[in-house]
């Protein structure tokens, strides 16, 4: 077993391998679709909206603390859970192509699908045959020596073959395993077109097990380490890209926006610096504090002290941060608050009081980011009304920035000049 860095840069490695797609001028987007929302293949009617968001925030708190466990363990796993995985998206894998659908995950960085040989034993049922390589005219293996193969958290190779056998664990102790290859992705944009990227490195995998189930057939990493999707288009798409997450109960899609189509052309957008650190997988942030009114709460610390991310419903702040926050909150509404209803939320209210939730500042590096409260808030159908906001435990001194708070925002990522823009859009329109 050898073990690599995941941080290898393999921007040359990349140019090199990836041709220039089919692809329009302006870019392209496909469609984002919650896993909850009416029009997803995992919908279920019988759950209320209040369900499935008690149900999404148990599933915040494990992702967070396997983002923990990352940090602490030097990257030999991925944080994603990929049961938790929130968003979904269309693709389409090899020569004629083949459509999947898969978790699109900004916490994470491997692209993998579920590939034959794939017994019943060793891989989850997704609703369609797994991908078979043989049927695919462009479909090769990567080899063992490769740069590609070595920017892995952990690989493999036998002394008769010289593949890329991969092996990629996950925080709930799902895993993946086979071997890293290379085949043409096509996407759908939502604009009828097709757009191909030939020799695009994926994971074709053989044995997988733990919580995937149909009818995602496998993962796309849009994370900052080098085998993501974002890190491997990198020069096809400016550098760029964006998304747009429209509220759980719409009937529309969100879309996820790459190259000229994700840049934010409406005005009010503010810019904040992605900082780097370790794991490169995720996007941090600094925010310096929140603001309600006159009155703000400061953070502890604040270079790199966030973590942006799509797949995480709630926003966590460190304790103390919290605390503060949750004070300013406290007499803003004026109101006495109610015991919670699960321990995911902290502050909650009886709806009878109707209360009014205040607009919230959030005072990132260079850019004040107003958030309204269906950003900040939910109703429940037991008549209650909860923060969407929660303090992480003490031994976990991390802060994510999750989705309810980016729902209608075009949240463009500039990888080029290294920051992160917000604009406030109707996002159901898009």
């Amino acid at each position: 077993m050898m073990h690599n860095p995941l941080f290898l840069v393999l921007t040359a490695i990349f140019s090199s391998l990836v041709v220039q797609p089919v692809m329009g001028a302006k870019g392209f987007s496909v469609e984002l679709i919650h896993r909850d929302s009416p029009i997803s293949p995992f919908y279920n009617a019988s759950l209320s909206s209040s369900q499935i968001l008690r149900k999404n925030a148990l599933h915040s708190m494990d992702r967070l603390k396997h983002f923990q466990s990352l940090i602490n363990q030097s990257a030999i796993q991925s944080a994603v859970t990929p049961n938790g995985g929130i968003y979904l998206m269309k693709l389409s894998f090899g020569t004629p192509p083949v459509d999947y659908m898969a978790v699109a995950d900004t916490g994470s960085d491997l692209i993998w699908i579920q590939c034959v040989p794939c017994l019943q034993s060793q891989c989850y049922p997704q609703g369609s045959p797994p991908f078979d390589p043989q049927a695919s005219s462009t479909y090769k293996k990567i080899p063992c020596d490769s740069d590609s193969c070595q920017a892995l958290p952990r690989y493999q190779c036998s002394n008769d073959v010289n593949d890329c056998q991969y092996s990629y664990s996950y925080g709930d102790k799902s895993f993946t395993k086979g071997i890293l290859s290379t085949d043409t992705l096509t996407f759908d944009d939502s604009n009828g077109q097709k757009t191909a990227f030939p020799t695009s490195i994926f994971g074709c995998g053989h044995n997988n097990q733990g919580k995937f189930r149909s009818p995602s057939a496998g993962l796309v990493g849009l994370g900052g380490g080098p085998l993501s999707l974002v890190s491997q288009i990198s020069t096809q798409i400016d550098h760029r890209f964006s998304y747009c997450l429209v509220p759980l109960s719409a009937s529309s899609s969100s879309k996820l926006l790459f190259g000229q189509e994700a840049i934010i052309s409406r005005p009010g957008a503010v810019s904040t610096p992605l900082v780097s650190k370790t794991p490169q997988t995720y996007y941090y942030l600094s925010l310096e504090g929140v603001s309600i009114g006159d009155k703000t709460a400061q953070a502890g610390s604040s270079q790199g002290n966030i973590i942006i991310d799509s797949g995480t419903t709630l926003t966590y702040l460190e304790s103390s941060f919290y605390s503060s926050l949750e004070t300013i909150v406290k007499d803003a509404i004026g109101a006495d608050p109610v015991q919670s209803p699960s321990e995911s939320f902290s502050l909650c209210y009886g709806s009878e009081t109707n209360i009014n939730v205040p607009e919230m500042v959030f005072h990132f590096s260079g850019a004040d980011l107003r958030l309204q409260p269906v950003n900040t808030f939910a109703k429940f159908d037991d008549n209650l009304v909860c923060m969407l906001i929660a303090p992480t435990p003490s031994d976990l001194p991390l802060s994510i920035f999750g989705n309810f708070a980016q729902i209608n925002l075009q949240v463009e990522y500039d990888l080029e000049k290294w920051t992160v823009s917000f604009v406030p859009t109707d996002c159901t329109n898009q």
